[in-house]
This record gives structure tokens, sequence and C-alpha cells, in this order.
């Protein structure tokens, strides 16, 4: 693979991958590859809306980045479900493109991040899921007094929601809202502290913004919510 080629993949895993990268300022996402969506036609869309943690994955790696696999999630809660969910759900993503549907693998150590996901079924098998073309996830943190919050900002869906008017200052007590030093590009690194969106903590930066969950789901219209529940039939 050529140098051309390396730097095509790394800027396409960075950019969508579901994981604490590199954040982009606001709801002002950076990746131009899908049109914005609001959460409501995101719901719409999916046949499963929850609040969901990483378990596990089993990806084909190349060149360090995932290529082909399954994650696997457990449901937390809730929201829609076109098809009976039972704990664990399985989430298949394949090749490289613009907000494929992967995620990071949480250690033995520690509890996977969780998200609020928009998964639809797999055409060929309704018990596995995948990614919507705008997207599949966002990161949820843990607040002070133990509630969900999306990390602010956003990343992984680029919104026409304006999430900004939602946005608060929390003390996150979730080890993901921390983030190493040098996992940021200097940029925005410089971008999130002058909007006070990070603040220095310990040997790197922790997020102090969020929207919370409830304010958030209150975005999605009941219509987008309605199950199909086809499999009823």
């Amino acid at each position: 693979m050529n140098v051309r080629s390396l730097m095509l993949v790394a800027l396409l895993v960075s950019a969508t991958t579901v994981h604490a990268g590199e954040p982009r300022q606001g709801d002002d996402s950076e990746d131009q590859a899908a049109a914005p969506v609001s959460l409501s036609e995101l719901a719409q869309q999916a046949d499963l809306v929850a609040v969901a943690q990483v378990k596990d994955t089993d990806y084909v790696y190349v060149h360090s980045f995932p290529n082909e696999g399954s994650a696997y999630l457990k449901v937390l809660i809730t929201y829609k479900q076109n098809y009976p969910v039972e704990g664990i759900v399985e989430v298949y993503e394949k090749g490289l493109r613009p907000n494929e549907c992967y995620f990071e693998n949480p250690t033995v150590f520690e509890d996977g991040r969780r998200f609020l996901v928009f998964f639809r079924q797999d055409p060929e098998d309704p018990k596995i899921y995948r990614g919507l073309k705008e997207g599949c996830a966002l990161e949820l943190l843990v607040t002070q007094d133990n509630r969900y919050a999306l990390k602010y900002p956003v990343t992984g869906i680029k919104l026409t929601d304006k999430l900004s008017d939602l946005a608060q200052k929390y003390d996150y007590h979730d080890y993901y809202a921390v983030l190493p030093d040098g996992s940021l590009d200097p940029q925005k690194r410089d971008k999130l502290l002058a909007g006070g969106f990070i603040v220095p903590y310990q040997d790197g930066y922790k997020y102090t913004y969020g929207v919370d969950l409830s304010a958030a789901r209150s975005l999605i219209s009941p219509a987008a919510l309605k199950p199909k529940k086809s499999w009823q039939h």
C-alpha cells in the first residue's frame, strides 16, 4: 500500500471509528461524507435505538485498523426495537467507508464504552445489526450524579439538532471522559481548550460538557420510535 493510501485509511478510521479519538468542535463535524441528520431521522431509519455498552469485539485488522468483523454490545436501555433483543447484540461491519461502525475493544480490566446507538437489521440475518450510512453511535459518559450524558462536542454522527442549546457543564465520574496527552490533534486540542470543552487533567485532558440523555431523548419524536414489530406477525 502506498503512502497516499495509508493516509486515506488513517483519515477514514480517525473520522469514523467510534471511540474518544479526536473530537470535533460543537455540532460541526468535519466528516463531509454524509449529510447532517436529526436524531429523529436516525431513529426513524433504525430498527434498534438503545443505550448499549461494548462488551467485546472480533475484528480482522489491516495495518492496525479494523477491516471486518463484529462487535458485541449489551443493551442497557431500549427505546425502539423491531426485533426481540436478548441482552447482547452483534453489530457487523466490513471495509472502510465514511461513518463505518467499528467499536473500540475494552481490556479485561475495563468496562466498555457506552453509546446511544442507531442500528439497522442485516437484510440477510435480522439477528445481526449494521450501522446506518450516517453513523451508528453517540458516546455517553457518566455524570457525577450517576446519569448518562452525550459527550459534547459530539462525534460519530453529524447532527442537525442544536445540541449546543442543551449542553451543560459536568464533573464526569467516568474514566472515558479523560484523554491522554497526545491523543488530540494540537489544533483541535487548542480549540476545545479555548471553548472550555476540555480542561487539563492529571497528565492529559478531561471533557467538561455534555447533553443529558433525557434531554437528547426528548428531541426524538414518538413517531420515529414507534416499532414496526413485523416479527410479531
